[in-house]
């Protein structure tokens, strides 16, 4: 869990599901607020709690774009940066454990998954493993971060909590090899038993569900090529949930304003500027695949701005009907 500062937002790494009511009970004694939760990888021996933080928060789910969870609302990519108040993370794809394995490196410590592991790593042999992949995540990417680095894996089964960079270059007994091959023998001489939770976490983080279905049932959505019949029109406006790094890499709707959704409670308060839009303008809220804008909609039907809907499946499915987009640059349109 981190955050800046008491009263700050926070995010969580690799949370799981039996331990949500811990999460929640340190969020309100530290006085945070939860606003992204990430998985490093889909998980196989435990089932995440991202679902649920998500539905107890209404926080942002977040992981690397080569996951196929659904639950995902924000998907990150290599040279990417995870953000929240006063807190930047670069993102590093580090695959080799799974094909959707990502490590998050915050100046002095880098938290790396199942990747590397204290005195060890991931395994290499299922959810499309490969130990080549894994000695290059390793050995040319991370290992590279400088020595006195805290490594902070998701979990370890020994007890241990936190080591560095040097110590597993000089202790861990999976990195004493000479070459890439010696790595994948050894990696292929392991022979490990599947996870005790493998056949149920497996499926229950791929299919955790996606808010936005719900919303939808409640007459709240636009299909794509509904909401573009309200595009240019003067009492409706589009209102973009994402933030400044996904909209430079992916375009927007035209004209769209841009409000990040981490900003939300404020734009709805009583001098907020989505609240005085939304007493004269139909509000379609947009995000990546739509979890983000479904979620807003909620919140802002509950501040009583009755006129807001949201585009479902977001900007992936304006874009497959065909809709229009505009490259953002750092400071404006083009």
């Amino acid at each position: 869990m981190l955050a800046s500062r008491k009263g700050a937002e926070a995010l969580i790494i690799d949370p799981v599901l039996e331990k949500v009511d811990r999460y929640i009970q340190l969020m309100n004694e530290l006085d945070l607020r939860l606003v992204k939760a990430v998985d490093t990888h889909l998980h196989a021996d435990h089932v995440t709690g991202l679902g649920a933080l998500r539905d107890r928060t209404r926080c942002v789910t977040v992981m690397g774009e080569n996951t196929k969870a659904d639950v995902v609302s924000m998907r990150l990519a290599d040279g990417d940066k995870l953000e929240i108040e006063n807190v930047s993370l670069d993102v590093i794809y580090t695959p080799g454990h799974t094909d959707d394995s990502y490590s998050f490196a915050l100046n002095d410590r880098v938290f790396t998954g199942d990747t590397l592991l204290i005195r060890g790593t991931g395994r290499t042999d299922f959810q499309n493993g490969d130990p080549r992949s894994q000695y290059d995540s390793i050995f040319n990417r991370l290992l590279r971060l400088p020595e006195e680095t805290l490594v902070f894996p998701a979990h370890d089964y020994k007890g241990d909590t936190v080591s560095t960079i040097g110590e597993e270059k000089r202790y861990n007994p999976r990195l004493q090899v000479k070459s890439i091959d010696e790595y994948v023998a050894l990696m292929n001489s392991l022979n490990l038993p599947n996870p005790k939770m493998m056949d149920v976490a497996v499926p229950a983080n791929m299919k955790i569900g996606l808010a936005q279905d719900a919303v939808a049932q409640k007459g709240l959505a636009l299909r794509a090529e509904e909401a573009m019949s309200l595009l240019g029109r003067q009492d409706a406006v589009f209102v973009d949930l994402r933030e400044k790094g996904e909209r430079e890499r992916h375009g927007a709707i035209p004209d769209a304003l841009s409000e990040p959704y981490t900003r939300l409670s404020d734009t709805l308060g009583p001098h907020g500027a989505i609240k005085a839009l939304g007493a004269g303008k139909r509000i379609v809220f947009y995000c990546a695949y739509g979890e983000r804008s479904a979620m807003a909609v909620q919140a802002a039907q509950e501040a009583g701005v009755v006129s807001a809907c949201y585009l479902q499946g977001g900007l992936a499915a304006w874009k497959a009907a065909g809709g229009a987009i505009v490259k953002i640059q750092e400071g404006g349109t083009t």
